[in-house]
């Protein structure tokens, strides 16, 4: 007889996370607004899993992995990262935290000091946080350059003289320098040829095999995420709005945003391509300084109805592990709970509230 599973540890914990930067006006540059960048998301993240992050460009996914960093000063919410409260926390006691959590940019040109060389980017952050000597040090930036796939005799380098993908490796060496336990990935692969994107990823899931990492994997690329992600979060104007396992989010998909999603994914059997059924989305994303009342996708959204444009749906747990926020769900539902009551059963005082407000 095999013994229990031993349930899973949540090394992130992310609770009604806001990120709101002021929009200043007039003569005196006074606060005359805000940006809506990230609104309210909360999320956890398990220890070895990835949990990957997509949305459209401006929906706040970069803004909300570099927040769960600490990147920013949170305007409100609570971040835990392995049980301890960083949301409140000073930067100087932030510096402790630093070798726990890392981070893999975007442009992999762009965060590489041009005046240095990879022996130097990667010894980086052990001058600026560990103790070893410069000869110890040395051996740890060659075994970091091993573990992404860059040849030692590249060491004296500097960064022009790499591709794109190589320039990423060196960045991801940096990121593994100081053995962090979770590690954001922002579009690790988006500034990368298609060829480049799949040996970066592959890297990340074997780096991941070998030290034990935890990824929050940021992408527009569906398909990348698909392979590379345990879950799927889908934000739409900085909030998320559906949030479950890989394979129940793309083969059932409840939101009817994530929906229109999973419709632009590109089929590679041409038989099955032409009976995808495409949905096409009308009108801009909304401004995330002036979000419309209500569902942010309220202006967009296929299935509207009359309250969508009123009350902000309930971000709630809809099946096992699968969280959804809508009111098609709601209403569902409720309309569930009065069949189930008229057939006898005796519904819950939720779900007469949950009916009412349908």
């Amino acid at each position: 007889m095999s013994a229990p599973a031993r349930p899973r540890k949540k090394l992130v914990e992310v609770k009604n996370l806001k990120m709101h930067f002021p929009i200043a006006g007039g003569l005196l540059r006074r606060k005359v607004g805000a940006i809506k960048a990230v609104d309210d998301v909360s999320f956890d993240i398990y220890e070895g899993e990835t949990l990957g992050i997509v949305g459209e460009s401006g929906c706040g996914k970069s803004t909300c992995g570099r927040a769960v960093l600490r990147l920013y000063d949170i305007t409100e919410g609570s971040i835990r990262i392995d049980g301890t409260e960083i949301g409140t926390m000073g930067q100087s006691s932030l510096r402790r935290m630093r070798p726990a959590m890392q981070m893999v940019f975007q442009d992999p040109q762009a965060c590489l000091n041009p005046r240095m060389t990879v022996a130097g980017i990667i010894a980086e952050p052990l001058e600026e946080h560990g103790k070893l000597s410069g000869k110890a040090r040395l051996e740890r930036v060659f075994e970091l350059m091993d573990a992404v796939g860059l040849n030692r005799n590249f060491a004296n380098r500097y960064p022009h003289a790499f591709s794109g993908g190589q320039r990423q490796r060196i960045g991801i060496a940096r990121a593994l320098a100081l053995n962090p336990r979770f590690i954001v990935c922002d579009e690790p692969i988006a500034a990368l040829d298609v060829s480049i994107q799949a040996q970066v990823v592959n890297l990340l899931e074997k780096l991941q095999d070998d030290f034990g990492l935890t990824y929050m994997f940021i992408s527009h690329d569906l398909s990348m995420v698909r392979h590379i992600a345990d879950r799927v979060a889908v934000m739409y104007l900085g909030k998320i709005v559906e949030l479950a396992d890989r394979d129940a989010l793309y083969e059932r998909p409840l939101h009817p945003y994530t929906e229109a999603l999973m419709s632009a994914v590109p089929e590679p059997d041409p038989a099955l391509e032409a009976r995808v059924e495409r949905i096409i989305l009308k009108g801009d994303v909304p401004s995330p300084a002036n979000p419309p009342k209500g569902c942010n996708f309220c202006t967009r959204c296929p299935k509207v109805m009359e309250i969508c444009h009123r009350v902000d749906p309930p971000y709630r747990e809809h099946r096992p592990g699968h969280f959804v926020a809508c009111h098609l769900l709601e209403a569902d539902s409720a309309a569930h709970d009065q069949s189930a009551g008229s057939t006898g059963a005796t519904p819950t005082n939720t779900s007469i509230q949950q009916g009412e407000d349908a």
